[in-house]
């Protein structure tokens, strides 16, 4: 076992901080599911994101190098997103969290429903 020390040197909690949250995992998944997306299309596929936090969601995404970003010069402006190589190796092991979430559901369904918590 390892230690998991409180400060910004600790790689587990430094990477897991930035997928952990609400959107981050869902943006992942869409764009490897449907590959170059614009940012129309992501908001229409994650219907319940607001356009800031996918906004800020992708900038998140695109500092971490997991996915780029490449803007058009057209009018209007056409911003494409994609994985990056970074990205692609990562969703493996999403794939592997989404598949067991999904066996594991109807049993964590039946756990919570018995205390209670929905």
């Amino acid at each position: 076992m390892r230690n998991f020390h409180p400060d910004n040197n600790c790689p587990v909690r430094n990477v897991l901080c930035r997928l952990g949250d609400k959107w981050s995992m869902l943006v992942l998944i869409t764009l490897n599911a449907n590959g170059t997306m614009r940012f129309c299309d992501i908001h229409k596929t994650i219907a319940d994101i607001s356009q800031r936090m996918l906004t800020v969601t992708l900038r998140t995404l695109e500092t971490d190098g997991l996915v780029s970003r490449k803007v058009y010069a057209e009018v209007p402006p056409r911003v494409e997103y994609e994985l990056t190589e970074r990205g692609k190796s990562l969703m493996p092991h999403i794939e592997g969290l989404v598949n067991w979430a999904l066996q594991q559901l109807p049993g964590i369904m039946e756990s919570r429903s018995q205390t209670g918590i929905p």
